[in-house]
């Protein structure tokens, strides 16, 4: 289980975390919902050590992640999909999946990977001697998911996996996002398209301006009139 107490980040003065604390637990898919600025990103930015928090705590399972270096939180069993997918333009579909696995030395199990993420994805493995920088974006948004997916995490942070993707993709997508959940990997969630995010998430937290102002199951987070106000339109 990941557990976060009190977390507070700060980026030159301005606060972007005001003291959260939220649990995702294990097997679950929990969603993170929030208008640009609220302070999403920062969050999973903080859970991988890319950014540093001012104080509180991360545990996961029990063990301290904040002042861990980032290769010890991947190896811990964590792993991120980036906002704006960050693919690497000029290699391949297999060696950016690959890379996922710089940490691991069990070749024939990486091997094995590779082939479970193209069953996941069956267009990447039509793809794979393909320049990742030449595939559409949807293409991209899944080679940066098997990407992550590369590392054997035992907890997966998604950030806004739907963003200028077309409808049907954004579909695709969170079948897929269900899909690795059911395999056994737990999903941290963040993403503008509160609608489909509520509908699949088990555990879900409103943040606004550095601040978790609601939380609750998915279904209940669909059903709340402000939340519907705010993130849904009046009917949801």
């Amino acid at each position: 289980m990941l557990k976060i107490e009190n977390l507070h980040v700060a980026y030159g003065g301005i606060q972007a975390l005001r003291g959260i604390s939220l649990e995702v637990p294990d097997g679950k898919i929990v969603t993170l919902i929030g208008a640009n600025g609220a302070g999403k990103s920062t969050t999973l930015r903080t859970i991988t050590g890319l950014v540093k928090a001012q104080s509180g705590s991360i545990l996961w399972n029990d063990g301290e992640l904040l002042g861990k270096p980032i290769d010890h939180i991947v190896s811990a069993g964590i792993a991120m999909s980036p906002e704006g997918r960050r693919v690497f333009p000029d290699m391949t579909v297999l060696e950016n999946l690959k890379i996922g696995a710089y940490l691991r030395k069990d070749k024939a199990e990486i091997a094995k990977d590779v082939q479970w993420v193209y069953e996941l994805f069956p267009r990447l493995e039509e793809r794979s001697w393909q320049l990742a920088g030449t595939l559409s974006g949807g293409e991209q948004q899944m080679l940066a998911v098997g990407r992550a997916l590369m590392s054997r995490p035992k907890l997966m942070m998604l950030d806004e996996p739907s963003l200028g993707l077309a409808p049907l993709v954004v579909q695709d997508i969170f079948s897929i996002i269900g899909e690795i959940n059911r395999q056994g990997v737990t999903v941290l969630l963040i993403e503008q398209n509160a609608n489909m995010a509520l509908k699949i998430a088990d555990q879900a937290y409103v943040l606004e301006t550095g601040n978790i102002t609601i939380s609750g199951t998915g279904a209940e987070l669909l059903a709340d009139e402000r939340v519907k106000e705010a993130y849904l339109g009046k009917n949801g």
